[in-house]
């Protein structure tokens, strides 16, 4: 968006993303995993929120996404979905919540669109997990594919690598894009995916492509809420970011410790205050004088309704 620019107050829906492609308007989507982070992203305009399966490591400390719970999902894309009011939220199917079977995959799919109250799923891959997507689809749950790098499969990619460096791998990323179409999804995440060839796809196939380190030939781009905001500790090749919250929130946390123990914060302005009167005749009985603070805890005067 441009600095002048307001979104429309209207909700973005699946259409939305289609006239998109056929206008030539890219696609904003950011992560976020809490109430405040998504009432930021949809004030600021963004397109679709992603609740991604990111949030282990992101937020829950872990080490990768693969320990990250169908439970855990469910809970953040609750707290983003109340704090949205125009933006898709789209919720990532946890790993193991769509790897056993076709019916144990549409109903984790439907916990996250009925309790969690996504708009949309998002699921990894373009092999077995086809038929999945195909159910969903049939199911009237709207899916976002993703190929490429597929975080849910690290350790069998060897990490976190850019995909289709040669013919074969290439080929493999096309036809995965295409196939996800094939089965109804209604837009494909590319990940770390070189730019031609990310160009060639978007080009191939009619949903729009939404890159992660993909270059900017896709339709439109994601990008993780702690890399955007300058959170995260490393600066990955295929981010920018617009803020240093790092910083500014290590110093305002430095200050309100040096205000606390300095007793410069709180003040009798940040206080509730009461007549005198009333602690006259409290039965009260100080014992422990060495704890008293120097000066007087009621500076007096009128009383707080």
């Amino acid at each position: 968006m441009k600095e002048n620019d307001t979104p429309s107050s209207r909700p973005v829906t699946i259409a939305d993303f289609k006239n998109a492609r056929q206008e030539g308007r890219r696609i904003a989507m950011i992560t976020a995993y809490d109430t405040p982070s998504a009432r930021l992203a949809d004030s600021a305009g963004v397109d679709a929120i992603l609740v991604g399966d990111s949030i282990g490591r992101n937020v829950l400390g872990m080490p990768d996404e693969l320990p990250v719970t169908m439970d855990d999902m469910v809970r953040a894309t609750q707290s983003v979905v109340r704090g949205t009011k125009r933006a898709m939220v789209i919720a990532d199917m946890p790993f193991g919540s769509y790897q056993c079977g076709e019916d144990e995959a549409v109903t984790n799919a439907v916990r996250l669109v009925k309790e969690g109250g996504a708009h949309a799923v998002k699921l990894e891959g373009a092999g077995r997990v086809i038929d999945v997507i195909e159910r969903l689809v049939d199911a009237g749950i709207p899916v976002m594919g993703h190929v490429g790098f597929t975080p849910q499969s690290v350790h069998a990619l060897g990490g976190p690598r850019v995909q289709g460096r040669d013919r074969e791998t290439a080929q493999n990323v096309l036809d995965g894009a295409r196939r996800l179409q094939s089965a109804g999804a209604f837009a494909v995440v590319l990940e770390l995916v070189p730019i031609s060839l990310a160009g060639l796809i978007t080009n191939s196939i009619s949903i729009p492509t939404i890159g992660i380190g993909s270059g900017p030939a896709c339709d439109g781009q994601v990008q993780i809420w702690h890399d955007v905001l300058g959170l995260s500790e490393h600066l990955y090749r295929h981010v920018r970011r617009y803020a240093d919250l790092n910083t500014i929130i290590r110093e305002a946390l430095s200050n309100y410790v040096l205000d606390v123990s300095s007793a410069q914060f709180p003040t009798h302005e940040h206080a509730v205050r009461i007549e005198h009167t009333v602690l006259e005749g409290l039965d009260a009985d100080e014992r422990y004088p060495d704890n008293k603070r120097s000066e007087p805890l009621d500076e007096g005067g009128p009383s707080d309704d």
